[in-house]
């Protein structure tokens, strides 16, 4: 049961679980119209690893039961609570501080980031959308280092750099 050329010898069968409600006392990561399933599943595995707790998705990201997603997450999946929603609604009723990574945003490293917030990531190709404008307090980024002809970051890349420095 694997698309797979090479595949475990294992088979897990699990139930899917019920979302939880979002607990805003910690970081949780938001994430807006993310389409490519190894992109979803790293950062799910990323958020298990710097123990982020939860990930609010918006409707149009990639489905995180995706087979290709469950795969990437290498069982961070059963760690880390997921929930797609309307992202201003949700983010909004949180009380939080809420950063979203831009290309045009503050220097992460310049940061004095708090114990507790949101962080807004885009989809690969278009950023963050201007429906999201109002609910951010501040724009972060990574800064480019050097004269290099690379557009911009993958975003589970630039994730593990984000959750590095919210823990840092």
């Amino acid at each position: 049961m694997s698309s797979l050329k090479n595949p475990s010898d294992i088979l897990g069968v699990f139930q899917m679980p019920k979302t939880k409600s979002i607990d805003f006392s910690d970081w949780v990561i938001a994430l807006e119209d993310i389409q490519d399933p190894g992109n979803l599943g790293t950062i799910i595995r990323l958020c298990d690893w710097f123990d982020i707790k939860s990930i609010i998705c918006s409707q149009n990201t990639v489905d995180c039961y995706n087979p290709k997603v469950l795969q990437a997450t290498m069982g961070s999946i059963a760690r880390v609570n997921i929930c797609y929603g309307d992202l201003s609604a949700l983010i909004s009723s949180s009380n939080s501080r809420v950063f979203g990574t831009f290309m045009d945003g503050e220097s992460v490293y310049e940061q004095d980031l708090p114990d507790r917030g949101v962080l807004i990531l885009g989809n690969e190709g278009h950023g963050i959308s201007k429906s999201l404008d109002g609910i951010i307090n501040q724009r972060i980024s990574i800064p480019q280092f050097g004269n290099t002809s690379a557009e911009s970051l993958n975003v589970a890349s630039a994730t593990a750099i984000f959750l590095n420095e919210i823990r840092r």
